[in-house]
C-alpha cells in the first residue's frame, strides 16, 4: 500500500510527463524534487531566478564557489587520467602537476575563458556545470584544456627559432603552423613582446627570430584566452591524448642551444610565412 510520501512522487510526475524541464533530470534529480515540501520549492525557485538573471561573471564566480571544490574533489578520483595528463606534462617539461588546486584553478578559468568567446551564450555556463558533474566524458574536456593550455602557454614562450624547429616536427606542418604558429607569433607582435624589423635583412633577422620572449604569468594566461577559443584549446589536449605521435615534441631538439645551428639550421629556409 503507497504512503503518502509515494502518492505526491506519483501525482508530482503525473503532473509533469511533458514538461521538457523535469524530463531532461536524472531520475534521482527528479525524485528529490518531488519530495520538497512547498516551502524548501519555494528556496529552489528563489534560487533557480537570482542565479539565471546573474550576469555570466557572478556565474561563474558562483560555480567556482559552490562546485568547483567538490568537482576537483571527484576528479581526482579518475587516478588513470590523472597520470595520463601528468606524463604528458612531463614530457613537455611543464612545471605544472595536476592536484586539487590545479583542477580547482582551471575549472574557473575554463568558465572564464568560455565567458569570452563570443559564440558562447550565457545559459551554456549552466549546462555546462551540469553536465561536468555527472558526466565522466565532459570531465575529460576538463583534462583536455589543462593539457592544450599547458602546451600553448609554451609555445608561447619560446623563440620563433624554436618554433620553427617545433613545426619543422609535425606530419602535417601546414596545418600546424596556420592552427597555432601563426596566431602565437601574431600575439607576440601585436603585443610588442617580439618586434621583427628589416625582415629582408638576413642578421637583422636573426636577432628577433632567435629572440626568448619574456612573459609573466598572468600575461601569459590573458595571451592564450585571446588568441584562442576554449574549444581549441580542448581540441589540442585532445589531439595529445588522442596518440602519442599525433603531436612530435622533441624538447632536446626545440630547445638546443641556438649557437649549436651556426646563424640558422643549414637546410634553413622558413617554413612558417
Amino acid at each position: 500500500m503507497k504512503n503518502d510520501k509515494d502518492k505526491s512522487q506519483e501525482i508530482f510526475f503525473e503532473s509533469n510527463k511533458e514538461d521538457s524541464i523535469m524530463e531532461k533530470l536524472p531520475k534521482e534529480v527528479k525524485q528529490w524534487a518531488a519530495s520538497l515540501p512547498w516551502h524548501q520549492r519555494r528556496y529552489v525557485l528563489s534560487f533557480s531566478y537570482i542565479l539565471c538573471a546573474s550576469s555570466p561573471e557572478k556565474q561563474a564566480e558562483f560555480l567556482d564557489d559552490y562546485i568547483a571544490d567538490g568537482l576537483a574533489v571527484k576528479m581526482l578520483q579518475d587516478i588513470d587520467t590523472i597520470n595520463r595528463v601528468n606524463k604528458y606534462l612531463r614530457r613537455f617539461r611543464a612545471k605544472t602537476k595536476i592536484n586539487e588546486q590545479v583542477l580547482r584553478n582551471y575549472i574557473r578559468l575554463y568558465y572564464i575563458h568560455a565567458a569570452q568567446d563570443v559564440n558562447f551564450q550565457t545559459r551554456q555556463y549552466l549546462e555546462s556545470a551540469i553536465k561536468l558533474v555527472i558526466n565522466t566524458e565532459e570531465r575529460n574536456q576538463i583534462f583536455n584544456y589543462i593539457l592544450g593550455f599547458e602546451l600553448i602557454k609554451i609555445i608561447f614562450t619560446m623563440s620563433w627559432l624554436q618554433h620553427e624547429r617545433l613545426a619543422r616536427l609535425q606530419t602535417n606542418q601546414e596545418n600546424f603552423i596556420n592552427t597555432y604558429i601563426k596566431p602565437i607569433q601574431y600575439a607576440h607582435q601585436v603585443n610588442g613582446i617580439i618586434v621583427p624589423k628589416d625582415k629582408g635583412v638576413f642578421f637583422a633577422k636573426r636577432d628577433y627570430y632567435v629572440q626568448i620572449p619574456e612573459i609573466s604569468t598572468p600575461k601569459l594566461v590573458q595571451l592564450v584566452i585571446e588568441t584562442f577559443t576554449p574549444k581549441k584549446v580542448n581540441k589540442c589536449g585532445f589531439v595529445i591524448t588522442r596518440h602519442i605521435k599525433a603531436l612530435r615534441f622533441d624538447f632536446d631538439y626545440i630547445f638546443q642551444q641556438q649557437e649549436q645551428d651556426g646563424i640558422f639550421p643549414s637546410e634553413f629556409e622558413s617554413i612558417i610565412n
